[in-house]
């Protein structure tokens, strides 16, 4: 159980810097708020999974937990996104070399 926790753990973290680096990385505000959601929200699941195989007597409160990540964060996400749109925020358009 101790080593698939771990594998879980890592698993959880790499998607959550992923996540983040794509926060960084993407063009515009509606790429970054994609990549931070479902991003995130995978590696929030995994960690979950990680932390409920190194205690399982947790796994009620991860459940709880893990379908307030599922419910709130798509929803979340959309909406700014909706926000953004309504507002004017314009799409990324690659620019063209003149030379």
């Amino acid at each position: 159980m101790k080593l698939l926790s771990d594998i879980f753990l890592i698993i959880g973290a790499l998607f959550c810097l992923l996540g983040a680096l794509g926060l960084l990385r993407m063009p515009d505000v509606y790429n970054r708020i994609q990549a931070g959601a479902k991003a995130v929200t995978l590696g929030s699941l995994a960690l979950l999974l990680g932390v409920g195989f190194a205690h399982p007597d947790w796994w009620p409160k991860l459940l709880v937990v893990g379908l307030f990540i599922l419910l709130t964060n798509p929803i979340g996400s959309s909406t700014l996104a909706r926000a953004f749109h309504r507002s004017g925020v314009p799409l990324w358009h690659k620019q063209r070399d003149e030379s």
